[in-house]
């Protein structure tokens, strides 16, 4: 069987050292669509180093190692034809915020390996900390076709109810035509997302955007629109990947804030006088505006403070 769940969850985890400098940063946020206008301000803090942040999501990209999905398929007891791999949903815990140039040593393993039937499901789990203690936490959950039906556990399948009520905030987000080549340069050169023949061989008509890069130009909308800018405000992010994107298409992002009467309200006033900068949410979804809505993103959730 190609896919071995004793092996793989007995596997010890595997430790890397990582680095990264201000240029891997600005790289990846150029990849997520960052600096669009090139002069604007709030832009600026992602692309001139004199400036910078770090968007927490940038840790799934993070040194000179696979991405997650394809990290997965190097762990013992998996073995599977990368054609039929999509990635599932990601999630990341943020302990502290991100420095802009760094070293870290990474810990990955395999957690638990689901049976759906007709395909299999990963749980990569990779913990990242410095020598000021720990950095992040993310899971990437791999979907696997095919490859199930070997008679485990199936796992989980409870999944978050629709947001209820309207959105605080509705974005709409071009994505550019070279948008995935971009991405790519950031380490996940999966063929999937640039070479037509083998996105056919994979189920697609034509290649696809990374599923993380999505993500990333999700919680950037959040950041820029509900969070005054602040990445280091962000403790956390979880997304389900529903759909997928394709580079030219046009991104609805719709966001449902937890607090609406708290600092910085969708619309970019102040919360009410005094009001507490306390632990909220906010959630979202995203679709593809050309494919009448097709869905993208959904059981997204981004935690913040």
């Amino acid at each position: 069987m190609p896919i071995d769940a004793a092996t793989a969850l007995a596997a010890p985890p595997r430790t890397e050292e990582i680095s990264w400098t201000a240029k891997d940063v600005q790289l990846y946020h150029l990849g997520i669509g960052a600096g669009v206008p090139a002069t604007d301000p709030g832009e600026l803090r992602y692309t001139l180093e004199s400036r910078l942040q770090v968007l927490p999501s940038f840790a799934t990209v993070a040194g000179d190692r696979p991405p997650g999905v394809i990290r997965a398929l190097s762990m013992p007891g998996v073995d599977v034809d990368l054609a039929r791999v999509l990635h599932g949903g990601q999630t990341l815990t943020v302990h502290r915020p991100l420095p802009g140039r760094g070293t870290a040593t990474t810990t990955s393993r395999i957690t638990a390996v689901y049976d759906k039937g007709t395909a299999a499901v990963l749980r990569l789990r990779t913990e990242a900390a410095d020598t000021d203690g720990p950095l992040w936490t993310d899971e990437a959950q791999v979907f696997v076709r095919g490859e199930g039906g070997w008679g485990g556990d199936r796992g989980p399948s409870v999944r978050a109810a629709a947001p209820a009520g309207e959105p605080s905030l509705t974005v709409d987000r071009p994505v550019r035509e070279d948008q995935a080549l971009l991405y790519r340069l950031t380490g996940d050169d999966n063929p999937l997302h640039a070479d037509p023949e083998f996105a056919r061989r994979a189920g697609f008509d034509r290649p696809v955007l990374h599923g993380l890069c999505t993500y990333g130009l999700t919680l950037k909308t959040v950041v820029d629109r509900l969070l005054a800018g602040e990445a280091t405000r962000v403790r956390g992010c979880a997304a389900r990947f529903a759909g997928v994107a394709y580079p030219g298409e046009t991104l609805r992002i719709r966001l449902w804030q937890d607090r609406p009467d708290r600092p910085d309200r969708a619309d970019g006033t102040a919360g009410r006088a005094g009001a507490p900068r306390g632990c909220g949410t906010v959630r979202a979804t995203v679709t593809a505006v050309e494919r009448d809505e097709a869905p993208v993103l959904a059981d997204t959730v981004v935690e913040y403070v």
